[in-house]
């Protein structure tokens, strides 16, 4: 018999419409303390894609994602964030949600069960086998997902997925698969809640790793950050002084607003 998945599992919760705001507050957080304990456990998963991740992009590859709802919208954010983070071009790192740009603020009826749309998504960013495809999905189980990483793997691409279930459908189509096993979600379900915060912490390790491992980082400072207003002006010039030591604030300012980044300001200032 087909076991119901930890995802769909009814909530460890009762009656919970008749409980306190505090009461609520209390028992999310509860559950909330959960998921950086499982997310632990598959550090050793992530580490294998991670290392994938990273070479593909010193190679000229780039990191797709692919979701549908709540793991699309995710995978876009985590995407949208690398280049003014890390100064890396727009197309390094690609989110794409079934359903298109639309669905990352209204449901998109069907979407996700489109077995071909996600690699003619795919296809419409000409991906090739310098790339890798990490899929993801609460349940493990959406066909979007899947049938998009089975394409990839078909054509010879490598592909990573992160799921919520053990023993999941999408596992076994990853190179590298990541799964986190969360327990039941409060209200039930819902995976917005627990499993949207173990794909984001996932997907921020991703990333994150995949960049320092790529020099976008020094020391522990984001250098090549893009500077896109006073706070991270600011920022990096107290970065330039922190790193040439005897500069003064206008100095640095004005390397700063030379050379573009904090990196290129600092290699500048001790050719």
């Amino acid at each position: 018999m087909h076991n119901k998945r930890t995802t769909e599992s009814d909530s460890l919760y009762q009656d919970i419409e008749k409980m306190s705001t505090a009461e609520i507050l209390k028992n999310i957080n509860k559950e909330d303390h959960k998921v950086a304990i499982a997310v632990e456990l598959a550090i050793p998963a992530i580490e294998k894609l991670v290392d994938c991740v990273a070479d593909k992009l010193k190679n000229g590859g780039r990191l797709f994602y692919i979701g549908a709802g709540t793991s699309g919208r995710l995978a876009l954010v985590d995407a949208s964030e690398c280049p003014p983070t890390y100064g890396v071009p727009q197309d390094m790192v690609i989110g794409i949600i079934a359903g298109g740009q639309k669905a990352m603020f209204q449901a998109v009826e069907n979407a996700e069960d489109d077995l071909e749309q996600a690699w003619k998504d795919l296809n419409a960013n000409q991906i090739t086998t310098q790339d890798i495809v990490v899929g993801i999905a609460a349940s493990g189980t959406t066909p979007y997902v899947i049938e998009g990483l089975r394409a990839c793997q078909a054509a010879g691409i490598q592909t990573g997925s992160i799921a919520c279930n053990f023993n999941s459908p999408i596992s076994q189509h990853a190179n590298f698969p990541i799964e986190v096993d969360l327990g039941p979600e409060f209200v039930t379900g819902s995976t917005r809640m627990k499993s949207g915060t173990a794909q984001k912490l996932i997907l921020n390790m991703i990333s994150t790793s995949a960049m320092i491992k790529n020099d976008r980082i020094k020391g522990n400072k984001m250098v090549n950050m893009q500077l896109t207003n006073h706070k991270l002006v600011e920022r990096g010039i107290q970065m330039i002084m922190d790193e040439l030591k005897t500069i003064t604030k206008e100095r640095a300012a004005e390397l700063l607003s030379t050379y573009g980044s904090v990196k290129n300001a600092i290699d500048h200032s001790k050719d």
